[in-house]
């Protein structure tokens, strides 16, 4: 029985699983981008994003932490540099994984993992609505969201008539 298994096993023991995962993130680290099943993207969703939290705090320790995760000097460099420095405002969520359909030989699901902010694609269209006032679902006095307009002009018009 599965009971309380909280993760995917992807069907490998402890250290096969752990060796694609650690291929995986050093892959992804070092592309920003890659191809594989929906079941790996899901499972390298939940390795990697504690070690992009981990990049934030730029200090030994956490490079330590990091890098007995990883074991690949490389990918610490580019994950504490660059990717550290395009997502340390973030939040979370620094990974999407987005389904490409069905592979062909054994129809098994695809998937593409990237970092979130490495796709200008879908960041381009961001920059539009964020220039846009933002809009809540909540209702609001309508009164106090109008703009206010200066009574200059009509000040004006009254004067013009009185001549």
């Amino acid at each position: 029985m599965r009971h309380r298994k909280n993760f995917n096993h992807l069907g490998r023991k402890v250290g096969h699983r752990r060796a694609l995962l650690r291929n995986l993130s050093i892959a992804l680290i070092e592309h920003k981008r890659i191809r594989t099943t929906l079941a790996k993207a899901k499972a390298l969703r939940i390795y990697i994003e504690p070690l992009v939290t981990k990049a934030k705090d730029n200090t030994t320790h956490s490079r330590r932490e990091v890098f007995s995760k990883l074991q690949n000097k490389e990918a610490i460099k580019e994950l504490f540099g660059d990717i550290r420095s395009t997502v340390g405002d973030r939040p979370g969520g620094y990974t999407r994984v987005i389904r490409t359909g069905f592979r062909r030989s054994d129809g098994a699901e695809m998937a593409l993992i990237e970092f979130v902010d490495y796709n200008t694609t879908y960041t381009a269209g961001n920059d539009a609505k964020e220039s846009k006032k933002k809009r809540t679902r909540r209702g609001r006095n309508k009164k106090a969201d109008a703009p206010v307009v200066e009574n200059t002009a009509v000040e004006t018009n009254e004067e013009s008539n009185d001549e």
